[in-house]
């Protein structure tokens, strides 16, 4: 029988939740505002993960999302260690976070094309 999952897409999969859970309840970081974890890509050998974290209050300032992306990179030990307690891995992956631009970038293209549209002469013909 076929495995749906490698064994590092179920890790990452868990990480996410965890991390998930711990950036919102035991981060006291007021830098960190409300970051959500949207991905995270563990390497073959588990001894690496890259967590993509989206930050919903830093809006579009890149200061703000700068610096929530340091402070999580700071508490980075922290929850690699809290991970450690919660996970039954043989070995912790080291987290490095970087900021996941693609719903900024989807919102961009959204009103892209909604300018587009609206534009459009042939659309209001095709209308009636």
């Amino acid at each position: 029988m076929a495995q749906e999952y490698s064994r590092t897409q179920r890790v990452a999969d868990q990480i996410q939740r965890e991390l998930a859970a711990l950036i919102q309840r035991e981060v006291k970081d007021p830098r960190v505002g409300m970051a959500t974890v949207s991905a995270v890509e563990v390497s073959r050998d588990l001894s690496h993960a890259k967590v993509f974290v989206t930050i919903l209050n830093g809006g579009e300032d890149p200061q703000e999302i700068t610096e929530s992306v340091k402070a999580l990179n700071n508490a980075s030990g922290f929850l690699r260690s809290q991970l450690g307690q919660r996970m039954k891995l043989r070995i912790v992956p080291t987290l490095r976070f970087h900021y996941d631009d693609s719903l900024s970038r989807g919102n961009y293209l959204s009103n892209l094309i909604d300018q587009a549209r609206a534009s459009d002469p042939e659309q209001d013909t095709n209308a009636e």
